[in-house]
């Protein structure tokens, strides 16, 4: 291809050489600069593509897309484009390498602080249940027909993104559902082509810091930007933060909610219990009429479930597919039941900050189990206040609490463990320590009593536990097998 060919849509001037210069790829890692390549100079946390140009022109380059003043003495014969912004180039220029492959797909993608990666896989099963062919990108993996690809990011930059749509476009995919961080939307890992479909699930204040974003509002906009870049919104109605969330959009809008006036809404809201298993069910209202069936707990269930039964209307799904795909859909330490008795229900969840463990904990309450059990532990180098809150957290809302170890990194465990007891310390709840998290799984469940809940909580799909720089294989699915054998 040309170097014009590549820029298709994106505003430029050329600074110096010939746009219709033949590509043999492109690169924008400095170390894998090659003759012939187009090189997109990306600013980084540690790292300025700009610095190496002049290395560009030594090894052959024919063309530098930059977004800064160069030295243009060191480009002699190379081909130098100038944009605003080289990560919001790059997507267009990955998506043109790539033969443009969300034209040939349906998009989904799905923004939001909580719910993007269960709603993606109900929107999969869902969908797939209707006879489509769905690939999947998101927090945990990338799905692409039967190949299963860990996850590096939520949303992965520009050129990783449009090589996973180019793959199931080759794999004879029709549609593909993804999670679209907040980072993701902030650095242009999405732009190069128009979602058919935005979502937006809820916002609550997260990922505010020095290395994400500066404050609330910043999170926020970011989060708003998928609603200028998709042809259709579906967004939740009843979020206290929607008018900003959808000011200056673009796409025609559609809402969901339990509260009134939405286009899907979901009522007659209960929740359901059976031996070792809770789920809740409930009716859907307004643009379709049908029941449906959740097999995970609680109130953020139903508007997950609704979020994709809104989705999939654009779909004509029939009520069958998806109450067929909802009893069977399972998200990998998504509220992750794990059926080991009849007597006692044990989850696994990725719950790891007081947010997310508070709704989780007060969302499991409202199924007055005997006892509700709450098993976790803090990363290490992380903020020290987590562990208070979540230890707080817990007395507050768990009869029981099972401090452990989680990630402790270059942290001694049982120091972080003494950080959440005096978190729970502050409350009147009971609790034990126990560092080894095997030995921790296997407290819970010898001394489980009929009519508890337990949530193993903070690790989720994670199937390591990382310390002092090293990651070892731990998957709590495999030491429950094993505490199971072990028992005979």
């Amino acid at each position: 291809m040309k170097i014009e060919e590549y820029l298709d849509g994106l505003e430029y001037d050329i600074i110096q050489g010939d746009p219709k210069a033949d590509i043999t790829e492109v690169v924008y890692d400095s170390r894998k600069l090659s003759k012939g390549c187009l090189f997109v100079c990306i600013e980084g946390a540690n790292f300025d593509g700009h610095s190496a140009v002049a290395e560009a022109a030594d090894k052959g380059a024919a063309c530098v897309v930059v977004s800064k003043d160069v030295d243009l003495a060191a480009l002699s014969g190379v081909t130098v484009v100038k944009v605003d912004n080289t990560r919001y180039a790059m997507a267009y220029i990955a998506a043109a390498d790539n033969g443009h492959p969300a034209d040939k797909l349906t998009t989904i993608g799905i923004t939001g602080t909580k719910g993007k990666t269960t709603v993606t896989y109900m929107t999969k099963g869902i969908l797939e249940e209707a006879g489509h062919k769905v690939g999947l990108i998101g927090t945990i993996e990338v799905i692409i027909g039967d190949e299963h690809i860990p996850a590096k990011n939520t949303t992965p930059d520009s050129y990783e993104l449009q090589s996973y749509m180019r793959k199931m476009v080759d794999a004879g995919i029709d549609t593909v559902v993804m999670e679209v961080s907040s980072q993701g939307l902030m650095l242009h890992r999405t732009q190069g082509f128009v979602f058919d479909y935005g979502i937006f699930t809820n916002i609550e204040p997260d990922h505010i810091g020095p290395n994400e974003h500066k404050d609330f509002e910043d999170y926020m906009h970011c989060k708003s930007l998928l609603f200028k870049q998709c042809k259709v919104g579906i967004v939740n109605g009843d979020d206290a933060h929607i008018d900003g969330i959808i000011e200056g959009h673009t796409c025609k809008l559609l809402t969901y909610g339990l509260n009134e006036g939405c286009d899907y809404r979901a009522t007659d809201m209960r929740l359901t219990r059976g031996e070792g298993h809770i789920g809740v069910d409930f009716h859907v209202s307004g643009k379709v009429e049908m029941d449906v069936d959740v097999c995970t707990p609680g109130r953020f269930s139903v508007y997950n479930a609704l979020t994709a039964v809104a989705i999939c209307d654009g779909f004509n799904v029939t009520e069958q597919n998806v109450r067929r795909a909802l009893k069977k859909v399972t998200v990998k330490g998504r509220i992750e039941l794990i059926h080991i008795s009849d007597d006692f229900t044990l989850m696994i969840d990725y719950a790891h900050n007081a947010m997310a463990l508070k709704s989780l904990l007060g969302t499991l309450k409202e199924y007055n189990p005997h006892r509700l059990v709450s098993l976790f532990g803090c990363g290490g180098n992380r903020d020290r206040n987590r562990r208070f809150e979540m230890g707080e957290v817990s007395g507050e809302l768990a009869d029981f609490t099972i401090i452990t170890s989680d990630n402790p990194r270059f942290e001694e465990p049982l120091d972080i463990m003494a950080d959440i007891v005096t978190g729970i310390e502050r409350t009147k709840g009971n609790y034990i320590t126990i560092a080894d998290r095997k030995e921790a799984i296997r407290y819970a469940i010898t001394h489980a009593e009929p009519g508890d809940i337990i949530v193993l909580a903070g690790k989720g799909h994670e199937d390591y536990q990382e310390i002092k720089g090293v990651k070892y294989p731990m998957d709590e699915r495999v030491l429950i097998d094993e505490i199971l054998k072990e028992q005979g």
